[in-house]
């Protein structure tokens, strides 16, 4: 099933469900041992009493007439049958069952007697439930006719009536506490996830009041450490929408910027070509004016392309650079030929595997190589390089692609300032926006690398190296 089609439960209401099963589990069990508990209480204070009407008749015992006596103390086996609240029986009898005095019927232990340890166990004794407390003794003095010692059992047993009926109010007791408890049990449950709630509602109540254009981060204090990473989310989600409302709005200011005075031009001369009568001359503005208008297409091509590596969202994707690279190179071969310059490209045979949107990278080497081309003039060579560069203790392991010419190059005092929007060299002679270098510095910061310019080989012409992470997605 799809998460984002699971019914929407609060936290709350889960942490209730959760938790209260549970409780009923521990509840259950805490009523088995309570049961357990009550039982074991019960027989220990009723067994006791038993074991005392046991050892009552068994000091009432003589064999001095040679056989067996038993002046059977009656005022305590009334009082004891009447503490029982039911009937009393008794059994005394040699082992062999030769003689016997009482009520010869009582159930028998289920396990042979230890001399002098009691043995209780339950039983029936004409049809009723009983329990019976049983004792072994060796006789002081054999019975009449008996050469070696004998042992006698004497048992007592009695009805369970008052045994159920204290072992039933013990219980009920012990389960009225346990239910209080659990109710006291739930209801702090229940305050204490309300509490602990309070600043996530908090929270919400301050996402929810703040106007729609403040964009500044979420203060992290008085929050739950649990709910941090939710904090740090919701600040980089705000970060980024302040970063692609900058985006836009630097967009809009670049196009009323650059393209406020390309058509105020165009405007001019089509009113000039209007009142021009000669068809000479009118020929001559209209070139004049397509050749402004290509250029107002490239600036305008440019800026989207700008706006585009500013805040589209990029669409990484596992590449082969090397390939790429030589790809990009092929492209301008023919109008590095028309423009009689040497454009190059040095590569590995191997790939070079490169995480990165292939789009905006293929792009920014275009417009590093057109650069070049344009920039370098006729007579330069232009040399497209890639090189997977090793880790070192100074930089990780990373991707250079490198264009270098060995045309005029730039001043040292303009070096310092390429890659910088709209800015163009003192002695640039080529028209243009100033945005290509900008454009490839941004490309390589959205896919977590950088660009620099430097002076091209024995400080002639221009070199551009641009650093990519080579494994995983850019920091």
């Amino acid at each position: 099933m799809n998460p984002a089609k699971w019914p929407l439960v609060s936290i709350r209401r889960l942490l209730l469900i959760l938790l209260l099963p549970g409780m009923l589990v521990v509840g259950a069990a805490e009523v088995w041992l309570s049961w357990r508990t009550v039982n074991d209480a019960a027989d220990a204070a009723y067994d006791r009493s038993l074991l005392g009407a046991v050892k009552s008749i068994d000091s009432s015992i003589s064999t001095a007439s040679g056989g067996l006596g038993v002046e059977l103390p009656y005022r305590m086996l009334e009082f004891f049958e009447l503490t029982a609240q039911g009937q009393v029986f008794y059994r005394v009898a040699t082992e062999d069952g030769l003689v016997e005095i009482g009520s010869p019927d009582l159930p028998p232990p289920p396990s042979p007697l230890e001399t002098g340890r009691p043995q209780f166990h339950e039983g029936e004794y004409f049809g009723q439930p009983v329990r019976v407390g049983s004792y072994a003794r060796e006789l002081n003095e054999p019975l009449a006719g008996k050469a070696r010692s004998q042992r006698i059992v004497i048992q007592v047993a009695e009805t369970l009536d008052a045994r159920n009926d204290f072992r039933r109010g013990l219980l009920l007791r012990t389960l009225a506490r346990d239910l209080l408890l659990m109710l006291l049990a739930t209801g702090l449950l229940i305050l204490s996830i309300t509490w602990a709630m309070r600043p996530l509602v908090r929270f919400r109540q301050e996402v929810e009041g703040r106007p729609p254009e403040d964009l500044t981060p979420m203060s992290p204090d008085r929050v739950p450490a649990e709910v941090l990473p939710l904090v740090h989310a919701i600040n980089h989600h705000i970060e980024r929408n302040r970063e692609q409302g900058e985006a836009r709005r630097r967009f809009v200011d670049d196009a009323s910027h650059q393209l406020r005075t390309p058509l105020a031009t165009l405007a001019t001369q089509v009113a000039y070509a209007q009142r021009e009568s000669d068809p000479q001359g009118q020929r001559e503005v209209l070139a004049s004016i397509r050749l402004q208008l290509e250029q107002t297409i490239q600036q305008t091509n440019q800026l989207l392309s700008m706006a585009r590596a500013d805040g589209a969202p990029l669409v990484f994707q596992s590449m082969d650079v090397a390939r790429l690279a030589e790809s990009a190179t092929r492209q301008w071969w023919a109008s590095a030929r028309e423009q009689s310059v040497d454009l190059g490209f040095d590569g590995p045979d191997q790939a070079i595997p490169l995480r990165g949107d292939p789009d905006l990278i293929g792009e920014a080497l275009s417009n590093l190589l057109v650069n070049a081309i344009r920039h370098g003039g006729a007579g330069c060579r232009v040399t497209l390089s890639v090189r997977s560069m090793p880790a070192s203790p100074e930089k990780p392991a990373h991707v250079r692609l490198r264009v270098v010419d060995d045309g005029p190059g730039l001043p040292p005092e303009d070096l310092a300032r390429a890659g910088e929007r709209f800015f163009r060299g003192q002695a640039a002679s080529v028209p243009g926006s100033g945005l290509g270098l900008a454009f490839v510095r941004t490309v390589a910061h959205r896919h977590g690398g950088h660009m620099v310019v430097s002076h091209g080989p024995g400080g002639r012409g221009l070199q551009v190296d641009v650093h990519l992470p080579a494994l995983g997605d850019p920091a």
